[in-house]
C-alpha cells in the first residue's frame, strides 16, 4: 500500500511534528486550539446550507453538480497553499486506500446534505444530519475505537439531541418532506464515518497533515462527482452570474477548504463523540444566519433549542480542556494510547 510520503508534494506534516512523541506521527496541539478549531469549523459549516439556499434560489444548479464545485474549488486553493507552504519534515500518515476512503465518506456527506437542503429545507436538513451524529458516532466509537462516553458525555449528549428535537418542532415554518429526510439521515451517517475514521487514525498516530487530509478529500470528490455533475448539469443558468460565482467562490474557500482543514486538525485528537456534539455548533449558525441575514422568525423554541445546543457544546468544550496532558482517549474514551497524546 503506498503512503503519502510517496507523494512530495502532499506529504509534509505540521511544524509541530518535532515535538510529537516518538511514533505519533502527528504534531502535539494543545487540547484548548483543537477544540477550538472544531468550533470555528463548526460555524463555517453553518454558512454552507445558506451559501447553498441562495444557490439553489438564484440558479438551477443541483446538489451533486455544487458539490462537485465545491470540492474542485477547494482543491485548487488547498493545492495553492500547499505550493507556496514552507516544506516541512515527512511524517507518517495515513495509506492512500485509507485517504480515498475518508475522501468518499467526505463526498457522500456533502453531497446528500445538499440533496437534503433543496428535499427539505435549509433548517431541517441541518438538524436532521447532525441531529444523527451523535448518536451514530457515539455507537460507533464504542464499538470501532473503544471509546466511551462516560455519563458526563452521555448527559451532553442527550442535551443536545434534546436542543435539536425542541428546534425541529418548533420550527413553525419548517417543512418535513420524508425524501429530504431520508438524505439527511444518508448524509449524518457518512458525516459519523469520516468522524470515527479521522478519530482512529489519529489514535494510530497515522493523522497526518490536515492541510494534504483536505486536499485528499477534496480530490476524491472531485474526480468522483465530475460524470454525475455532467449528468446532472455542470454549469448554472442564471440571470445573476456574478451572484452565484461569488457564492461558490465563498462555498469552496470558507465552509470547505478553511473548515475542513480545522475540523480534520480537532477531530484527530478530540475523542469522537465529543467532535459530534462540538460540530453541533452548525445548526446553531445556521439558525443565526437564517434570522439575521435571511430574514426568519426567530420564536421561542429557536431559543429555547439554541440555548441547549450551546450549553451541552460548552460543557463539552470546558471538560476538554482542562484535562491533564494525556491520551486524548481520556475523557472516557476508552484505553490510552502512547500516540494519542495531547498536550494542555
Amino acid at each position: 500500500m503506498s503512503n503519502l510520503q510517496d507523494f512530495p508534494a502532499l506529504s509534509t506534516s505540521p511544524a509541530s511534528v518535532a515535538e510529537a512523541p516518538a511514533g505519533s506521527g502527528s504534531g502535539a496541539v494543545p487540547a484548548g486550539r483543537s477544540l477550538l478549531a472544531l468550533v470555528v469549523a463548526g460555524a463555517a459549516w453553518g454558512t454552507a446550507g445558506a451559501a447553498a439556499s441562495l444557490l439553489f434560489l438564484a440558479s438551477d444548479l443541483g446538489p451533486l453538480a455544487l458539490t462537485f464545485w465545491r470540492c474542485a474549488g477547494g482543491l485548487v486553493l488547498l493545492l495553492g497553499v500547499l505550493a507556496v507552504r514552507p516544506r516541512r519534515s515527512a511524517a507518517p500518515g495515513p495509506g492512500a486506500r485509507r485517504m480515498v476512503v475518508t475522501g468518499a465518506l467526505f463526498t457522500l456527506f456533502q453531497a446528500a446534505y445538499f440533496a437534503a437542503v433543496q428535499g427539505t429545507g435549509l433548517a431541517v436538513g441541518t438538524v436532521v444530519t447532525l441531529g444523527a451524529g451523535p448518536v451514530l458516532i457515539a455507537l460507533g466509537a464504542r464499538w470501532w475505537t473503544g471509546e466511551r462516553l462516560g455519563l458526563g458525555g452521555a448527559l451532553a449528549v442527550a442535551g443536545a439531541l434534546a436542543g435539536l428535537i425542541v428546534l425541529v418542532l418548533g420550527s413553525g415554518g419548517g417543512t418535513v418532506r420524508p425524501a429530504g429526510v431520508a438524505w439527511a439521515l444518508v448524509s449524518g451517517a457518512a458525516y459519523a464515518g469520516m468522524t470515527l475514521q479521522t478519530r482512529r487514525l489519529g489514535r494510530s498516530g497515522l493523522a497526518g497533515d490536515p492541510l494534504v487530509t483536505t486536499a485528499w478529500s477534496l480530490a476524491v470528490g472531485t474526480v468522483g462527482l465530475l460524470p454525475l455533475a455532467l449528468a446532472e448539469g455542470l454549469l448554472p443558468h442564471t440571470e445573476a452570474p456574478g451572484r452565484v460565482l461569488w457564492l461558490l467562490v465563498y462555498v469552496a474557500a470558507v465552509p470547505t477548504a478553511l473548515a475542513y482543514a480545522l475540523y480534520f486538525t480537532g477531530a484527530a485528537r478530540v475523542p469522537a463523540a465529543t467532535v459530534s456534539v462540538i460540530m453541533l455548533i452548525e445548526p446553531v449558525s445556521a439558525a443565526a444566519i437564517a434570522v439575521l441575514g435571511l430574514g426568519e422568525r426567530l420564536t421561542g423554541a429557536t431559543v429555547a433549542g439554541t440555548l441547549l445546543l450551546l450549553a451541552a457544546v460548552g460543557a463539552l468544550t470546558a471538560g476538554e480542556a482542562r484535562r491533564p496532558a494525556r491520551g486524548a482517549g481520556a475523557a472516557g474514551a476508552g484505553p490510552v494510547q502512547g500516540s494519542d497524546a495531547v498536550r494542555s
